[in-house]
């Protein structure tokens, strides 16, 4: 991963300081978006905002757009004349509007726009694999919540950071946790990686990674209960406030097997050097065993906005608006092997990353389409993980060649699962 840090200042608009740092948010109106959005409030001094993106929540984004005044907007083609129409309305006419751009094109565009220093990455899904690589490709600090970017690319994604020089920061809990616990030197700063991950591993005394779960809301149900749970029921996470996917994807630990594959990807490890500890309370994010004994972690309140403001601010520290830590509340703390009887998409992510190739990337396809179905009450919770499967075991795992190619498999899961669930979805 490279992390070198940017020491350029850009021009930024007039009657704004030059040393604040020009932000675009990609996935502004989900959860993550809008936690940096609580961030960048924080500190007005020091970020602006330039670029946001949103996709449905078209009242919200002109709600930011007349809070933070951003030069440019992004919306799905099919809804630029309502959004005109939204802005109107809150009076944000002629020069007063933002420029608006429209559908991929629009988000490749401000993802690599000059004047951007620093892009968060939190479109959820594949959608969000082609402009947060182009904001790699460009060479900005991007911030990585879009897990599924490493998840389907890979490889492919971490050479193009290598090539351009890109600032690469983990943002999903888990893995900023993990990035504060390892040594400064593995992380390798911006330096030419002249060693694999285990060499450095080795050489710096790096035994395993844990990454913590939380067990989501169906951790202490009974197996025979899952058949029958709503998807109301599977987006109320015990612990985080997040978008109608990814609470499914936790409720089905899914969001921890992909984070697993990420993580392989992100500190250059075998699967087989990540192991998974469910923790109820979500108040420790990671940790990092070492040779020596000694095992890190990264404590804190759950909420976003902590890892968010580590991201924007690094290597600096900066107040994210989270209240500190008070461990004489909470107690105790609680650890347990995840049960992936009950949870199968777990082992199935495992399966894919362990098989390498174009796998990680069908899997991700048909979780997703799985989850869309699953929130459509077209399939019952556990036949998520017989989606999954069934499309591993019945589309070819090729070793992708480039991007397009990675795309091309992305459709030829989707197409596959898509066929599965006319045959299995309810009536």
């Amino acid at each position: 991963m490279s992390l070198q840090a940017s020491t350029h200042c850009v021009a930024t608009h007039s009657g704004t300081a030059p040393d604040r740092q020009a932000v675009c948010v990609l996935g502004a109106t989900g959860s993550i978006g809008e936690s940096t959005l609580k961030v960048l409030a924080l500190h007005p001094d020091r970020y602006r905002l330039h670029a946001v993106s949103g996709f449905s929540r078209l009242e919200r984004l002109a709600e930011i757009c007349q809070q933070f005044r951003p030069a440019r907007v992004v919306v799905p083609t099919r809804k630029i004349d309502e959004f005109r129409r939204c802005l109107a309305n809150r009076g944000l006419l002629g020069n007063d509007q933002p420029e608006l751009l429209e559908g991929d094109a629009g988000l490749v565009s401000i993802a690599e726009d000059p004047t951007v220093q620093s892009v968060m990455a939190a479109i959820v899904g594949a959608a969000g694999l082609l402009p947060t690589l182009a904001a790699v490709r460009a060479g900005k600090r991007v911030l990585l919540a879009n897990k599924e970017s490493l998840v389907m690319a890979g490889s492919l994604f971490m050479q193009e950071v290598s090539r351009s020089g890109a600032v690469l920061l983990p943002v999903d809990s888990e893995h900023n946790a993990i990035f504060q616990c390892l040594p400064e030197r593995y992380v390798a700063h911006g330096q030419a990686r002249t060693q694999t991950g285990l060499e450095r591993a080795k050489t710096l005394g790096v035994e395993r990674i844990l990454l913590t779960a939380s067990g989501g809301p169906f951790r202490c149900t009974r197996a025979e209960d899952l058949h029958t749970v709503t998807p109301a029921q599977a987006c109320k996470h015990p612990n985080w406030s997040m978008g109608q996917k990814i609470s499914i994807d936790s409720a089905t630990l899914m969001n921890k097997g992909l984070e697993l594959i990420e993580a392989c990807h992100l500190f250059d490890l075998p699967e087989s050097a990540i192991t998974v500890v469910v923790h109820p309370e979500s108040i420790i994010h990671s940790l990092v065993q070492y040779s020596d004994g000694s095992t890190l972690a990264q404590l804190g309140n759950p909420d976003m906005c902590t890892p968010i403001a580590h991201a924007l601010a690094w290597p600096e520290r900066i107040a994210a608006g989270v209240s500190p830590l008070d461990l004489f509340q909470i107690g105790s703390l609680h650890f347990e092997i995840p049960d992936t009887t009950r949870f199968p998409c777990l082992s199935l992510a495992r399966q894919a990353m362990q098989q390498g190739g174009s796998a990680p990337a069908l899997a991700n396809a048909a979780n997703e389409i799985a989850v869309a179905s699953f929130l459509k009450q077209q399939i019952g919770f556990m036949q998520i993980p017989q989606m999954i499967d069934a499309v591993l075991q019945a589309v070819e795992i090729v070793k992708p060649e480039s991007i397009a190619h990675i795309l091309e498999q992305d459709v030829r899961a989707r197409t596959f699962a898509q066929h599965w669930l006319q045959k299995h979805k309810a009536p």
